[in-house]
């Protein structure tokens, strides 16, 4: 008898059920902190209770989580605004108030990001798409600190790649490891973090721009001149040393800490900080924005680990998140 699978297996193929297209994203603005206008992105959702609001990292990053201090073009936030829509949870993620508008008189306080975050889970219970939903809050990097700060309502927080102490702090620990990584000598080293105490020093006290020794590289030079620059400022006095640990003692709501197993940036401490009284993630090798890293870590500095942060890099295994997920229900 002459078996007939052979034949019949293109048309199997053809009729196996594909991943299902993410769902066209709705576009909006909405008014956050004093007015200014923000611009977002809504994902729609499925079955699952909550809704995600999504804050992203430092510095010029927009809602997809793209910015050009990157070497590759990388929307790591809209690939996991596409991931938590396959789990079954809507989005609304959405640029800072600076993106695409720069002005020089623009209000880029810790104030104004942490009430335009405010804004955003106010504006997220309003959305058809989040109708009937919980809202989860998910702050990524430095924006896990002003999700902190804007204490909102939301019913569960999640921090992810939340830093390890005060942005001070964690500033001269990037430094010291990049130093390390570039062979520097114990008196090199010294005259770069001294530099650096002295420009987190003057901004405390409102003073000038100190100057730099000849030991002090170029690209110390230009973070502390980037730490000092106008409108940064406020800022960065507001967040030099405020402990994120400390806020996250007194949430009340269900809360959560997911680190990359591979983040350079802000690596998983050895045990949880002191108070904190909720729950851990871990996701094995991913990187700060959740890309997969299968690299020794040990042979990792920021630019070397940059390179796996483009679009051309898949997404990291992401189960203990949605493990995390299911729960939440």
């Amino acid at each position: 008898m002459r078996l007939l699978l052979p034949c019949l297996l293109p048309a199997l193929l053809a009729a196996a059920p594909q991943a299902p297209a993410p769902l066209p994203e709705r576009e909006l603005t909405f008014p956050g902190f004093n007015g200014a206008m923000l611009k977002g992105s809504v994902l729609k959702g499925g079955a699952h209770p909550y809704f995600v609001v999504m804050v992203a990292g430092s510095g010029p990053t927009d809602r997809d989580w793209s910015t050009k201090l990157l070497p590759k073009p990388s929307h790591g936030g809209r690939d996991l605004a596409r991931w938590f829509q396959k789990e079954g949870l809507g989005s609304l993620r959405f640029d800072k108030r600076f993106i695409g508008a720069w002005d020089p008189k623009m209000d880029i306080s810790l104030e104004a990001q942490a009430g335009d975050v405010k804004a955003a889970v106010d504006f997220a219970r309003k959305l058809p798409e989040a109708r009937g939903k919980r809202i989860l809050l998910l702050g990524h990097s430095e924006g896990c600190l002003v999700s902190l700060v804007a204490a909102t309502d939301a019913e569960a927080l999640l921090l992810a790649a939340p830093p390890q102490a005060s942005m001070g702090r964690t500033i001269l620990a990037q430094v010291r490891r990049q130093l390390a990584g570039a062979g520097a000598d114990a008196e090199a080293t010294q005259a770069n973090l001294g530099h650096l105490e002295r420009v987190f020093e003057a901004i405390r006290r409102g003073e000038g721009e100190p100057v730099a020794g000849s030991g002090v590289a170029p690209g110390v030079v230009a973070l502390g001149k980037g730490l000092m620059f106008g409108v940064n400022r406020p800022f960065v006095k507001a967040t030099l040393d405020l402990d994120p640990w400390l806020i996250a003692s007194r949430c009340t709501g269900r809360l959560a800490a997911l680190w990359a197993e591979a983040d350079v940036q802000c690596p998983k401490p050895a045990e949880p900080p002191a108070g904190f009284r909720g729950e851990t993630i871990t996701i094995p090798g991913a990187n700060h924005l959740l890309k997969r890293e299968t690299r020794d870590l040990a042979a990792l500095d920021g630019p070397k680990a940059a390179e796996t942060y483009g679009d051309d890099t898949p997404m990291a295994d992401l189960a203990p998140l949605a493990a995390w997920l299911k729960a939440l229900r």
